[in-house]
């Protein structure tokens, strides 16, 4: 990772921001709002956010039909306006509620074969750049509950921030969290093909009723965009 530099002319702004907006939705939470204290921004520097799924792929859902599409938005649009604030150049690969397939395909697979070729593209289109895909998880077994980072071999940075997050998770919300960080494979097309340091996080289960209200909440998921938020700046921090 290269070394980040100091865009003075937003640093107050940005930090008086950032700090009233920790106050407002963390504090009373008990989440730990340790933040750096300065910007480590390079104009070359991007943090590329995906929100899993979208429009005519829902992803999984809860028992009672909420769809994990709509729960990852809402979590990346917060991750995505908490790095805005902090200095940092952001790019999603969507910011509502569709896929991004080539106009004209037509047919169920290929448009999801069109939709993650072009996620991907966004992925690698800046050679300096941390990407993050946001999604949720689901089992037959509705007692799992629980973030679970998935990262790829692929970049020796990977496992690195995967680590960092689950980290993260455990201190801020998911204090009972014991999952386990996995490697994954060409199954996980983004973090695989990725050329940048990625990394998927599952937030939690949608198949346990009790995780499912949490995720549902709007407190919840700021809770979780902090904290993803957070693992991103101590990842670009750390030595």
């Amino acid at each position: 990772m290269k070394k980040f530099f100091l865009k003075t002319r937003t640093i107050c702004i940005a930090l008086v921001l950032v700090m009233s907006y920790i106050v407002v939705y963390y504090a009373a939470n008990k989440i730990d709002v340790t933040v750096p204290t300065s910007l480590p921004v390079n104009e070359d520097f991007y943090i590329v956010l995906d929100s899993g799924h979208g429009g005519m792929d829902g992803g999984c859902s809860s028992a009672d039909g909420v769809t994990e599409k709509g729960i990852n938005l809402a979590i990346m649009l917060e991750v995505r306006d908490l790095c805005k604030l902090y200095g940092y150049n952001v790019e999603v690969t969507r910011d509502k509620d569709i896929s991004i397939y080539d106009k004209g395909v037509e047919g169920i697979r290929n448009q999801k074969v069109s939709d993650m070729d072009n996620r991907l593209e966004i992925f690698n289109k800046h050679p300096n750049a941390l990407c993050i895909s946001i999604h949720q998880n689901k089992f037959t077994d509705p007692k799992y509950s629980g973030a679970q980072m998935f990262y790829s071999d692929t970049h020796p940075d990977n496992e690195k921030i995967a680590e960092i997050m689950k980290n993260k998770f455990v201190q801020n919300i998911q204090p009972d969290n014991k999952r386990e960080t996995k490697p994954c494979g060409k199954e996980l097309f983004l973090c695989y093909y990725c050329q940048n340091p990625t990394l998927m996080i599952e937030c939690g289960f949608l198949s346990n009723p009790e995780e499912a209200a949490k995720l549902n909440s709007p407190d919840y998921q700021k809770q979780i965009a902090f904290t993803i938020f957070s693992g991103i700046n101590e990842y670009l921090t750390a030595e």
